[in-house]
């Protein structure tokens, strides 16, 4: 926080309130800060520093609209003040303002051309709009002025990370760290670095790291959990997410992980019980209601899957493997329209999921629509050549068109992956008895053109 220097008379009061914000601010104590700081401005609202103050209060609350008002404020009072102007573009990035963002750093930048914090931010603008390549150059203006800036390297290792640099991005947070051993998360970050590459042990060990710094932090506490259940190692996972019950209660997501737990080891019992405790606590967490329609639907409780179902789907899923899951259980349940809806969503996710493709073949042959259909599942082929499902039932859908040599070609390319399925066997001995029957069909045709 910043002060003015204020005159005792007519401000005292303000001066007063100031210096008791500043205090409690120190103490982490930010709502009676606001009050104080509030109550300074009541009585001198044309001071820039007060403004200020109250915008970082807010700040760390993420109240960044009300912030973002505050500095405002504090900007209209000294409009060549760069602090305030780089933490105004700070939070018009968080808030999505992407423009206003760049437009106030680029003036700055006119200002002060020598001041680095303006590019080290405009890291973060670039990243989060995906110009990658401008992130990149705002890390090489920044070096020039600042090279030893821990904060430039950790915002531009976030941009390496999002564009799967995982290395490079592991490089540039260990610099982050050499800079300022202190810096924010930053074991934790390294730690994700390590488990998107695939270095299982080291990500192990700087998730332990992070933790031996905030054993209390609950974001990592998860994502290690999460880390420990994707690696096999389930008991582990499990102390993890009843760690975060024992700092948080009320935690939804570490009460539906414990649930994901149950289900794998087929206790549907626990699992339903653990996901409808994790509803209990937040209602619109994404996860619960599909796996309790997967309990439903296993119960043949169809109504009841549906109605999770349509739950679930209001609440916007992302996930692409869980929306392809989500429309197979509509498919279950003869829900055509809300399965091509999941199914068409997912592809907007991953255009090359083969699985997605799949299941809208499979929906449009439940409709009898096999031209569609086939054409689903030839390109479910062209995605993975091997899916033997995508072979059994383009097989059968050109068997329904009268395409026997396209279906006997499919289905002897399903039967050299998988030779002994039984079903394949009775397909076959179908194929061959209609085209005995195609034969014989012929045959007459001629015999009663002779005569």
């Amino acid at each position: 926080m910043i002060s003015d220097d204020m005159t005792f008379g007519p401000y005292e009061n303000a001066e007063h309130n100031a210096q008791a914000a500043f205090e409690l601010y120190e103490e982490g104590k930010i709502p009676q800060a606001l009050t104080h700081l509030q109550q300074a401005l009541d009585i001198n609202p044309s001071s820039s520093a007060l403004h200020f103050n109250k915008a970082l209060a807010l700040d760390t609350t993420n109240r960044f609209d009300e912030a973002i008002t505050e500095y405002e404020s504090a900007l209209e009072l000294k409009p060549l003040d760069c602090e305030i102007l780089n933490s105004l573009a700070v939070d018009y990035t968080r808030t999505g303002q992407y423009d206003l963002a760049i437009s106030t750093f680029e003036y700055i930048q006119q200002i002060n051309p020598d001041y680095e914090a303006g590019y080290c931010n405009r890291i973060i603008t670039y990243t989060e709009m995906g110009l990658h390549d401008l992130a990149e150059e705002m890390f090489y203006l920044a070096q020039q002025i600042d090279p030893d800036c821990a904060l430039c390297y950790y915002n531009i290792g976030n941009c390496l990370f999002i564009q799967g640099q995982y290395k490079k991005a592991i490089n540039c947070w260990q610099k982050t760290m050499e800079l300022a051993s202190d810096h924010p998360q930053i074991n934790y970050r390294i730690a994700q670095a390590y488990w998107a590459d695939g270095n299982i042990e080291f990500a192990h060990e700087y998730f332990l790291s992070e933790l031996r710094a905030n054993p209390g932090d609950v974001n990592v506490i998860l994502d290690f959990g999460l880390f420990l259940l994707e690696t096999g190692q389930i008991e582990s996972a499990k102390e993890k997410f009843n760690r975060i019950l024992e700092l948080t209660p009320d935690s939804a997501a570490a009460l539906f992980y414990l649930g994901e737990i149950a289900f794998n080891e087929n206790n549907f019992e626990k699992a339903t019980e653990l996901f409808n405790q994790s509803l209990q606590k937040n209602y619109s967490f994404v996860g619960p209601r599909y796996r309790l329609a997967q309990c439903a639907l296993m119960e043949n409780k169809e109504d009841q899957c549906q109605a999770y179902l349509i739950s679930e789907l209001k609440l916007d899923p992302t996930e692409p493997q869980a929306l392809i899951s989500m429309g197979s259980m509509f498919l279950k349940i003869s829900e055509i329209d809300y399965a091509v809806h999941c199914l068409l969503k997912a592809i907007e996710l991953d255009y090359a999921n083969a699985d997605a493709y799949y299941f809208l073949g499979l929906a449009h042959a439940d409709n009898s629509n096999f031209t569609e259909a086939a054409e689903f599942f030839n390109h479910t082929l062209d995605i993975n050549s091997e899916h033997i499902c995508a072979l059994k039932n383009l097989a059968l859908v050109y068997f329904a068109m009268g395409k026997l040599e396209d279906a006997d070609e499919k289905l002897c390319q399903a039967k050299k992956l998988t030779p002994a399925d039984p079903g394949l066997k009775t397909l076959a001995k179908k194929i061959w008895l209609a085209k005995k029957s195609q034969s014989a069909t012929r045959r007459l045709r001629k015999v009663c053109k002779k005569h």
